[in-house]
């Protein structure tokens, strides 16, 4: 190849890279700024008034949680319990046991000593055969209803519950996580804060429960993970959901609530059809329809996001289940983004169609394509002897910087803001995570992405799976 033609094309390539760099750093800054106002914003509103007594009340808006289970046995009992204690009068816990092949179901029944009973069923909606549906016997397990069906996956097992509810609100949750007390309250105040615009989802912070004591299905005391594969994902977390998410919740443009805390308007849910069952990323995938479906209608609506610290969450500390979990989000992303296509750059839904669907094509799903080219292209390159050491050290570098600059930035506001780890050694290792991140942990997600693209390219099929829980720490 002509060395002047080699040249225009390393320059290109450079350029291209140093463009990308640019804006993501730009747009990471901004949500940095974004979501502190956000916060500032959700803390002064919300430092008055008490609607505890009010949202306690009988005549409060009704709420069913439903919680797939698959495989759950290990810790099912205890995240019932937990489920079953919040501070809310009107609510319902729905257990959708989504064809176990363990003791889930068995347990259940005897820890809550279920019975089976006659309930009508809509024939019309689409999902498993249900084999049956439970209800305690005793008076305090009231509020539990146990739905028993074939297996169809987390999606399946989401609409049966929407479709057997009958309240106003549901609140779509894994069933290991584990809610604080007070979490209806917040999510029914989220609801109701506004006027002007229908509030059709509420999401909220997860938070990392690895190595936490739990008893009695309450949260005793926040300790730090030992696991370093879960102290990586606690920083990433942290970024996330206090500095991403409340950004793009500060602009009315987020297009993803967590499937461990999401609820909804069940009315906007039903109108929808509900959770796509050929993702595997139904949770993102709901909220791309949600707003479609009011953006189409032309009817004022939000999305509300929480920063409080509500829901907590088992997360993966083995490497190959990592891996798949984030293998399946990423064919979750590409799924997604492909079926709602023509929002790309559609001025038709303003922010989301000129911001939000950009901002997840480029950086969600692109920038590990983009970031596995380009190690590939750096081992070529030096293969060939032309690779311009200057521009790649400088570039390198900087990126390090900046990542462990806006990870230092977080694990601050984390402090400052919620002060879960007070510990000046916890701090200290989260800050030690966030400098080695880049070089461990890191990489380790970008394979799991570029390896669920080539899966799904491929066309090879995976289930929703279970994550084999450890189970929480019991406190003493």
């Amino acid at each position: 190849m002509d060395s002047g033609l080699l040249d225009i094309i390393i320059e290109y390539i450079n350029i291209v890279f140093l463009i990308f760099t640019i804006v993501l750093f730009m747009m990471f800054s901004l949500m940095g700024y974004l979501s502190t106002r956000n916060y500032i914003h959700y803390r002064n509103k919300n430092s008055f008034g008490d609607m505890s007594k009010i949202m306690a009340s009988p005549l409060a808006p009704s709420i069913t949680i439903i919680a797939p289970a698959y495989n759950e046995g290990l810790t099912i009992v205890e995240n019932i319990r937990s489920l079953l204690s919040l501070r809310y009068v009107n609510y319902e816990v729905m257990v959708v046991n989504d064809g176990s092949k363990d003791d889930t179901l068995e347990k259940m029944i005897k820890a809550y000593d279920l019975e089976k009973i006659e309930q009508q069923i809509d024939p019309e909606w689409k999902s498993k055969p249900i084999r049956g549906i439970y209800k305690s016997k005793q008076r305090s397990f009231s509020k539990l209803t146990v739905v028993d069906k074939e297996n169809g996956g987390k999606s399946d097992a989401l609409n049966s519950g929407i479709a057997l509810s009958e309240n106003k609100y549901i609140g779509c949750i894994d069933v290991d996580c584990l809610l604080l007390p007070d979490a209806l309250l917040h999510v029914v105040k989220s609801f109701y804060q506004r006027s002007a615009k229908r509030v059709i989802a509420v999401g909220g912070v997860i938070r990392v429960a690895n190595s936490c004591k739990i008893s009695g299905g309450h949260l005793e005391e926040i300790k730090l993970p030992k696991n370093w594969l879960a102290r990586f994902q606690l920083l990433e977390y942290t970024r996330s959901f206090i500095l991403g998410r409340m950004a793009w919740g500060r602009i009315d443009s987020l297009l993803i609530i967590s499937g461990a805390f999401g609820f909804f308007d069940r009315e906007i849910a039903l109108a929808v059809g509900g959770y796509d069952t050929d993702t595997v990323g139904e949770d993102m995938e709901i909220v791309f329809k949600m707003r479609r479906f009011m953006h189409e209608k032309k009817l004022p609506y939000t999305i509300e996001y929480m920063p409080d610290s509500l829901c907590w969450t088992e997360v993966p500390e083995d490497l190959k289940i990592f891996v798949n979990q984030r293998d399946r989000w990423a064919r979750g992303n590409l799924e997604t983004l492909f079926k709602h296509k023509d929002m790309f750059f559609n001025s038709k839904f303003g922010r989301l169609g000129l911001l939000s669907y950009p901002y997840w094509f480029f950086y969600e799903w692109l920038s590990p394509l983009l970031e596995f080219f380009g190690f590939i292209t750096v081992l070529v390159f030096y293969y060939l002897g032309i690779l311009y050491w200057d521009f790649f050290i400088a570039i390198t570098v900087t990126v390090y910087m900046f990542s462990i600059m806006f990870s230092f930035y977080a694990i601050l506001w984390d402090v400052c803001a919620y002060n879960e780890y007070s510990r000046t050694k916890d701090i200290l290792i989260l800050m030690l995570c966030a400098v080695i991140e880049p070089i461990v942990f890191h990489p380790i997600v970008v394979w799991s992405a570029v390896r669920g693209n080539i899966k799904k390219l491929l066309k090879i099929k995976s289930s929703w799976g279970s994550q084999m829980r450890k189970g929480f720490a019991k406190a003493t």
